[in-house]
């Protein structure tokens, strides 16, 4: 059996959104955390309560190393700029998956909603049957095939499957690409779905404290362990931009503009942009409703962490750089800067 008196995790992926943030709250809530990371100067380094070790989680070797005495390796690592993702994908988890065994360790895997196909909606449940439409959907069924198969070696599982992501550090998402640009004051919102059709988007923090209060009773819960969360549910596809005008305008007076999501312009330049491909292949999970099912997840927590949609949408658009500075914001100069 795992030795639930380890508290120390290895994160993959450390440096993105869901992977930061699951990091810090592991380490907040006192756990041991390593990083893994390229291009290190040293073979370790400790930074704001984290241990980064160099490595790669293509190399299976820096997997198996980094992962020597831990509980817990949170899965949420992708290839380099998304780059040879179905080429790279799952001998990465394969690493992740050695790792676990040798260890006798819980793997933790931020899952989607790519997993399932039209046939499942529109209210998606762990059982809901997984027959995707995209590339990128088959790869997601294998992986968590490959995680399931692990489950019965020795490793155990948690998948977390959420809406799209949005929060402070969420790196590449539909919010930060999408509806918003990154450093740019926010004079319009983009909005990728029909009008009248629902979307469900996920608040990182949330994700990540659902994540670690399901640590918290991982020796209860089956060796491969599925939850779906609700997230915030934007009932005709127009909420979320609401919500972006509302914190927006209390900021600098100014409403934003609201305005359809140029897919034409997409459609023109995917021929020669596989990240534009990408996007194309997924526009049907803008096209009609998709909603999850999270009694499982309660039954388990009792209920699901949920941060109020404006105060999260603030805390988004201010670590996007997208929001003037509060009025009463203070300034420190270079030196309280660094005190801080």
């Amino acid at each position: 059996m795992e030795n639930a008196h380890r508290n120390i995790a290895l994160v993959l992926g450390a440096t993105g959104g869901i992977g930061g943030e699951v990091a810090r709250q592991l380490r907040d809530a006192g756990w041991q955390v390593r990083a893994l990371q390229r291009g290190l100067a040293q073979a370790q380094e400790l930074l704001d309560g984290l241990v980064w070790l160099r490595g790669d989680a293509m190399n299976r070797d820096d997997v198996l190393n980094a992962a020597q005495g831990c509980s817990v390796i949170v899965h949420a690592v992708n290839p380099p700029g998304y780059l040879r993702w179905a080429e790279l994908v799952l001998p990465m988890l394969d690493n992740t998956v050695a790792a676990a065994m040798a260890q006798r360790a819980t793997i933790v895997l931020p899952g989607t909603v790519y997993n399932y196909g039209p046939d499942a909606f529109p209210v998606l449940a762990e059982t809901s049957p997984q027959q995707p439409a995209t590339r990128k959907g088959a790869i997601r069924v294998e992986l968590e095939r490959r995680l399931e198969a692990a489950s019965q070696q020795g490793a155990r599982v948690i998948v977390v499957r959420a809406g799209d992501f949005f929060g402070p550090q969420v790196g590449n998402s539909w919010f930060a690409q999408g509806l918003v640009k990154p450093g740019q004051l926010v004079a319009a919102v983009s909005l990728p779905g029909d009008r009248g059709v629902g979307h469900q988007w996920s608040y990182l923090p949330d994700v990540a404290r659902t994540m670690v209060a399901l640590l918290a009773r991982r020796a209860q819960l089956q060796p491969f362990a599925t939850f779906h969360m609700a997230g915030h549910w934007d009932a005709d596809g127009t909420q979320m931009a609401a919500a972006i005008g509302r914190v927006v305008q209390r900021r600098s007076g100014k409403r934003p503009k609201v305005r359809a999501f140029p897919w034409w312009l997409v459609r023109l330049a995917a021929p020669f942009v596989p990240t534009l491909r990408e996007l194309l292949e997924m526009r049907y999970l803008w096209r009609q409703p998709v909603a999850m099912d999270n009694a499982r997840l309660k039954a388990v927590l009792g209920q699901e962490p949920h941060t109020p949609l404006d105060e999260a949408v603030q805390a988004t658009l201010e670590g996007l750089g997208c929001l003037l500075p509060a009025p009463n914001a203070q300034v420190l100069s270079p030196a309280g800067a660094a005190r801080a």
